[in-house]
């Protein structure tokens, strides 16, 4: 029987989902190296970003999820901590307010800027699970909110805590790209959760334009943001980020039939896929514009 009173640690850890840390933690290492700075006298800095990107507001944001979408996941994954009663009561939700001023704090001793950025983060990451905005009823607005949350707002902290200013236009005009493209990423990780998302009235896109336009518009949303990224590096003159990125696009390509063959069954192949090379595209843009490359 589950002690009600203390629940295991392997739980909690459960809880904030490890797994889902790489995405914004990635996000970030590609700010910091596009910053083009050092890290002498940095390390401290590089190392609270780090765990601002990943256990803290991506933590944070996983448990304000499991708590608002415990009857969801009641559903589709009635095993998590929460549905399954290991994370007792309310306890979900204190977890979830004392990681929120934790990464609060550390955005806070990080500088100005970060610490608007983990604001906006942590803000989204409520509004995105909580009433009244609960912006994930949205298939639209859902995996922007997500996408800008993980790859933009990670990639900005990183940059920015290299630097300790605002990074230059490039920059963020890479990082808004990237994040516009994640969209479709997002997109991707709803087709595990269909007959939940239909059963309690949540909008995924694979929901309301069936999974296969779904897959679809993923596909058309990510590739788009790459072609964009990689026209810009030619007009900046980094060659060969630019080719790098154009490289790994046309390996996306030669992956989405498999996925549009069967989008259900092909998602999470593809996650695996594609998505790895959309990141590694991110890498080598983030090189370019460092000076690395």
């Amino acid at each position: 029987m589950i002690d009600q009173r203390s629940p295991r640690v392997r739980d909690i850890v459960e809880l904030l989902k490890p797994i889902t840390w790489f995405p914004p933690m990635w996000a970030f290492m590609c700010g910091a190296v596009s910053s083009g700075a050092g890290l002498d006298g940095r390390w401290l800095f590089v190392a609270g970003g780090v765990l601002l990107a990943g256990p803290l507001v991506c933590g944070t944001s996983q448990v304000v999820n499991d708590w608002f979408d415990r009857h969801v996941d009641a559903i589709n994954e009635p095993d998590r901590p929460i549905p399954s009663g290991r994370i007792p009561g309310r306890m979900g939700l204190w977890i979830a307010l004392i990681a929120t001023l934790l990464s609060a704090v550390v955005g806070w001793l990080l500088g100005p800027l970060v610490f608007a950025a983990a604001l906006v983060g942590l803000a989204l990451a409520w509004g995105y699970s909580a009433p009244p905005f609960r912006f994930k009823t949205s298939g639209w607005t859902g995996p922007a909110v997500v996408g800008l949350t993980y790859e933009g707002l990670s990639w900005f902290t990183g940059a920015t805590v290299m630097l300790g200013a605002l990074p230059r236009a490039e920059v963020l005009i890479v990082l808004v790209l990237y994040s516009l493209g994640a969209h479709g990423i997002m997109t991707l990780n709803d087709f595990k959760a269909v007959e939940g998302d239909r059963a309690t009235g949540l909008k995924s896109l694979p929901v309301t334009l069936g999974v296969a336009n779904a897959a679809r518009l993923a596909c058309a949303v990510m590739a788009l943001a790459q072609l964009v990224v990689i026209a810009l590096l030619g007009v900046w003159g980094e060659w060969i980020s630019a080719a790098i990125v154009a490289l790994v696009l046309v390996a996306q390509f030669a992956a989405m039939p498999r996925l549009l063959s069967n989008p259900k069954k092909y998602a999470p192949w593809y996650n695996g896929v594609g998505v790895t090379l959309y990141v590694l595209g991110m890498l080598a843009a983030a090189l370019g514009l460092g000076g690395y490359i």
